[in-house]
């Protein structure tokens, strides 16, 4: 059983008096340790997409299912322990709060799952240790370049142990220097940890980590590459 597991996917969105087809019958299947990229230009899909693997929506038809959990039949409190305990998100604006630590913001998703204060406030430590940050631990956001801000951004996405990390256009902000650096990092967190890795990305650099390329168009699937 795939992970992740799409069947004839659809989404839509009324706009007015119109219907906007963001999805259209995609079938797409991610194992457990995969590094996938999905590629594609603007309005192709990739949000949507990103937003029905990370369990943010649920399809308009079709089937989703996140570790067998089949996510149209889930209330929205299941969703979002689903979510909390399945999924860490890193994104290309960050998405820091900026009057917060460093530490303080990687404890933030263990409070919602009930992680008691020493317990998270350890692990948080540890995780940004683990990204090269040991020493920025009560550094705020804007004390922080962009590459150290992505770095708490991917200690918070580890925070709960997901199986999965979702990364939208996580090199979008960094200079080329610092994208690899970070692209190095969500690569080591796979191959060590078995972490299952998605990134949505216009940057090629980015998609050369995967070991699969998926394009879409017009919210299809148009091609499937394998990187050797």
């Amino acid at each position: 059983m795939a992970l992740l597991d799409l069947k004839g996917v659809v989404k839509d969105y009324p706009l007015g008096q119109t219907v906007v087809h963001a999805l259209r019958g995609l079938d797409l299947a991610i194992e457990k340790g995969e590094i996938v990229a999905i590629m594609g230009p603007s309005g192709s899909g990739k949000s949507t997409l990103m937003h029905v693997l990370g369990a943010l929506d649920t399809p308009t038809d079709g089937t989703a299912s996140l570790e067998g959990h089949n996510l149209e039949e889930l209330g929205e409190d299941e969703l979002v322990t689903l979510r909390g305990k399945k999924v860490g998100f890193v994104f290309q604006t960050f998405n820091l709060i900026q009057s917060l630590t460093a530490q303080q913001n990687v404890e933030l998703p263990m409070i919602f799952l009930g992680v008691r204060k020493k317990a998270r406030a350890e692990r948080a430590r540890l995780l940004l240790e683990k990204v090269g940050l040991g020493e920025r631990l009560e550094h705020r956001p804007n004390e922080l370049s962009g590459g150290e801000r992505q770095r708490v951004a991917i200690a918070r996405a580890l925070a709960n142990n997901p199986e999965i990390i979702l990364a939208d256009e996580p090199t979008g902000n960094l200079d080329s220097e610092t994208g690899a650096t970070i692209l190095d990092l969500l690569k080591k967190l796979s191959l060590d940890e078995g972490k299952t890795m998605i990134l949505i990305t216009h940057d090629p650099d980015a998609a050369a980590i995967a070991g699969r390329i998926i394009r879409l168009r017009d919210g299809r699937v148009v091609q499937e590459v394998r990187n050797a």
